[in-house]
């Protein structure tokens, strides 16, 4: 799906954008730099109390920002009517070499949000951890991590961590694959 060129301005804010990752810390930015692009959220599924899903598709876009130290990403669902991308939040990630885990910032302006998780490797995965904005325990995961595929999902407890209920899943493709 084209990106909608009204949401595409050539703009740029003065020392926010990168090029690469800060070489100091270029193998740990390699984490989340690996999604650096343009990407594709084939199917988003909403798991509903009655066992029902709901299904949207959706963009998401990162970039390097502050001197390649951090990542910001913007994620957009596609209107149902238009289906032109509708921009819903940004996330601003960024490496922590004193504790060795990434701080993310979710910033979802439409839904007065904010979220703030912290991210490490755990085998094969990235889990994001944190809490909903109703302060129970909360998992965002990134996992099937392959160059130009990726499954994401967020879970969320009501019990302090015994039991967790899968809120949100998605399955991306890479939009130019890496070869």
């Amino acid at each position: 799906m084209q990106t909608n060129d009204k949401l595409k301005k050539d703009w740029n804010i003065i020392g926010l954008g990168a090029d690469e990752p800060f070489p100091e810390l270029k193998e740990k930015l390699s984490l989340f730099g690996q999604f650096i692009g343009d990407w594709d959220i084939v199917e988003t599924r909403y798991p509903q109390p009655d066992g029902t899903e709901i299904k949207r598709t959706g963009e998401v876009h990162f970039g390097w920002i502050l001197e390649g130290r951090a990542i910001q990403d913007v994620w957009m669902s596609h209107d149902l009517v238009t289906g032109k991308p509708k921009p819903r939040g940004t996330t601003i990630r960024f490496y922590d070499p004193k504790i060795d885990a990434w701080h993310i910032i979710w910033i979802n302006p439409d839904r007065c949000i904010i979220q703030i998780l912290l991210a490490r490797k755990i085998e094969e995965n990235i889990v994001l951890e944190g809490k909903t904005p109703e302060g129970y325990p909360e998992k965002w995961i990134f996992s099937e991590i392959k160059p130009n595929s990726f499954k994401w999902h967020s879970v969320e407890s009501n019990d302090d961590g015994k039991t967790w209920m899968l809120t949100e899943e998605m399955d991306l493709k890479r939009r130019h694959a890496k070869r």
